[in-house]
């Protein structure tokens, strides 16, 4: 497994993109089956019920959602790996899995992007807010960080060891010279009680995570990772705005398919996908939940992959990451 997206893995990325333009699109005769590496009522869960609606009669007579959990989302490309390649498997996985986790599990992951799938297109996107306890005497941002410049021993939470919320929040206090300790969560209301009662010096996690929890005061938003404010906490900034532009980030959403699906097969799902994110109902539900809708071009997305990779990359090597490996 390469450390990071190879020029050959961009490029046949694109170029799979590229093939599947000019060629005439096909659809599929019998049901599709649609993987969620993540459990049901996740947001992942809600993108593909929300697609699957909508490619239901345009790209299959039925699409079923089966979610396949466990090792980080892993399980669930595995699946996919082993599915035929006859346009009738499909599977939604956050970007991070192609680019950070070929970095933190370089002896034990079990597929690679430029070998075993054809990526489709991105399918949302989320970006991170950094939360605190509003019993805490930090106002804004600014005040945090003159408090976190060369404290040591503060615990952070973020949802996952080696996510990229881990990673924006490591970046962060490097950044304000705060030195971490992170305590990986997986349940979101332990994060939050923990918070709120100050146990945790902050959280870094989805917007949506913290979004109605924040306009209710019961949590208090300093920052947002987006490249713009996010409509569901509109008066937090963006770490842009607060002079650390490094820490801009978000995730995508992204569809994929196994390696030899035919490229009218490719092509029909990119279409029925593409069409279905006109839609201005997906739209709102997506937002609602702190996602939005992305579009991008065969070559924006190879684009992206490639330095998102290198950039993650250089941030676990920066921090010394590590992970038990074994399943």
């Amino acid at each position: 497994m390469l450390p990071a997206l190879s020029r050959r893995a961009a490029l046949g990325t694109a170029g799979a993109f590229l093939l599947a333009g000019p060629v005439r699109s096909m659809t599929l005769d019998k049901p599709a089956r649609f993987i969620v590496n993540s459990a049901a009522g996740t947001n992942s869960d809600l993108v593909v019920r929300l697609y699957a609606e909508r490619l239901r009669d345009v790209y299959a007579p039925q699409v079923i959602v089966d979610n396949r959990t466990g090792a980080a989302g892993r399980i669930g490309l595995e699946a996919l790996k082993a599915s035929a390649p006859d346009g009738a498997t499909m599977a939604i996985t956050h970007d991070s899995s192609l680019t950070i986790y070929p970095h933190i599990y370089q002896r034990t992951l079990r597929y690679d992007l430029a070998r075993d799938f054809v990526i489709v297109a991105p399918l949302g996107a989320f970006s991170f807010s950094i939360a605190v306890s509003p019993r805490s005497e930090f106002r804004n941002f600014r005040q945090f960080a003159e408090w976190a410049h060369g404290r040591q021993g503060v615990a952070f939470a973020s949802s996952a060891a080696g996510s990229a919320p881990h990673f924006v929040a490591m970046e962060m206090c490097k950044a304000i010279d705060l030195q971490a300790s992170h305590v990986p969560y997986r349940d979101n209301g332990q994060i939050i009680g923990d918070l709120q009662a100050q146990r945790l010096g902050f959280a870094m996690q989805l917007v949506g995570s913290h979004a109605e929890l924040h306009r209710s005061g019961q949590l208090r938003s300093l920052a947002v990772s987006a490249e713009a404010r996010s409509p569901l906490m509109p008066d937090v900034p963006t770490f842009a705005e607060l002079g650390l532009p490094q820490l801009t980030a978000e995730e995508w959403y992204v569809l994929l398919v196994p390696a030899g699906t035919p490229t009218p097969l490719v092509s029909g799902l990119r279409a029925a996908v593409t069409a279905a994110a006109e839609d201005a109902a997906l739209a709102e539900a997506l937002s609602r939940v702190g996602l939005h809708v992305v579009k991008a071009s065969p070559e924006q997305l190879a684009d992206r992959l490639r330095t998102q990779t290198a950039r993650w990359g250089e941030v676990v090597r920066e921090t010394g990451f590590s992970v038990e490996e074994a399943r």
